[in-house]
């Protein structure tokens, strides 16, 4: 076969063009046609992020530092507790203070609006075994395509700046809590919604005070995972005008200063170690409440 069609034989076929300028058209049109709109959910996610982010900048930094060791000190322990202190300190000795305020407003925004499009769907793929096959090629083409990607889209329908950052995160950091919450809801003992059945209670009953609550375990688990994606999304974000540390370490590796980009890059280390250790014990301990 190799003497049939020679070495190095190309592709007969190249329908890249055809179909990649049809996709530009396809955006074209859905930004000009919907534009309002988008203009609108952007105003929107704005004042929400701006007003988170008002908030952390506006409370003194010790205040911050003192709530932070007592949620760890409550859920992990008192040497976790000690961790955090010094983790945020170094994090102000730094020079990063602001910066790291900004990089949490961005992921309080990206994890809540996550968590508000991603339960919803997670219920429908636990109810709906047809909604569930759909889904999961979607969520699975959302985690591996390159996240750089996502960045040309969200540019062309929300602009530059932190907004289109938002959205570009909830598409990367979404998928593991519609997953978790699926397979929590699909692992609720099928005796136990035999029960709560037999008792008369209603669809929406039997959702929000047997199954969510006994699946909640499972849903933290995915809120952690979603969290510490967002993190990572936080230096690709930077490329389309996101803030915080994201945008310290953009900046220092544009201006090859290695030094800079190493303490930005442990910034964002710190609040994820925190940030996981915290939702991962708590997550632990709902579980533990519920085996008693």
């Amino acid at each position: 076969m190799v003497l049939a069609w020679g070495p190095r034989t190309e592709f007969p076929l190249d329908w890249s063009r055809g179909i990649s300028n049809r996709i530009n058209d396809w955006v074209d049109d859905i930004t000009v046609a919907w534009g309002p709109v988008f203009d609108l959910v952007a105003d929107a996610v704005l004042r929400f992020l701006l007003w988170i982010e008002t908030a952390f900048l506006w409370t003194p930094w010790p205040v911050i530092v003192v709530g932070a060791a007592l949620i760890a000190w409550v859920t992990v322990g008192w040497k976790f507790s000690a961790f955090a202190v010094v983790a945020l300190l170094t994090t102000g000795v730094f020079g990063l203070w602001a910066s790291a305020m900004e990089t949490m407003a961005l992921i309080v925004v990206s994890v809540f609006l996550s968590i508000v499009v991603g339960i919803p769907f997670g219920v429908l793929a636990a109810r709906s075994n047809t909604f569930d096959a759909v889904l999961k090629p979607l969520l699975d083409g959302m985690q591996t395509m390159p996240s750089f990607v996502y960045l040309v889209p969200v540019v062309m329908f929300f602009g530059i700046g932190n907004v289109p950052a938002v959205f570009a995160t909830i598409i990367y950091a979404a998928p593991p809590t519609i997953r978790f919450t699926s397979l929590g809801i699909r692992e609720v003992s099928p005796q136990v919604v035999e029960a709560a059945r037999s008792f008369g209670t209603t669809h929406r009953q039997l959702l929000f005070k047997v199954q969510l609550p006994m699946a909640l375990p499972t849903i933290m688990a995915g809120i952690n995972q979603t969290t510490m994606m967002a993190l990572a999304m936080m230096v690709i974000a930077s490329l389309v005008g996101a803030g915080g540390l994201g945008e310290d370490v953009q900046r220092a590796l544009s201006r090859a200063q290695p030094g800079q980009a190493l303490l930005g890059g442990l910034g964002i280390v710190f609040l994820a170690i925190i940030i996981d250790r915290i939702t991962q014990a708590w997550a632990k301990s709902r579980q533990e409440a519920l085996r008693t």
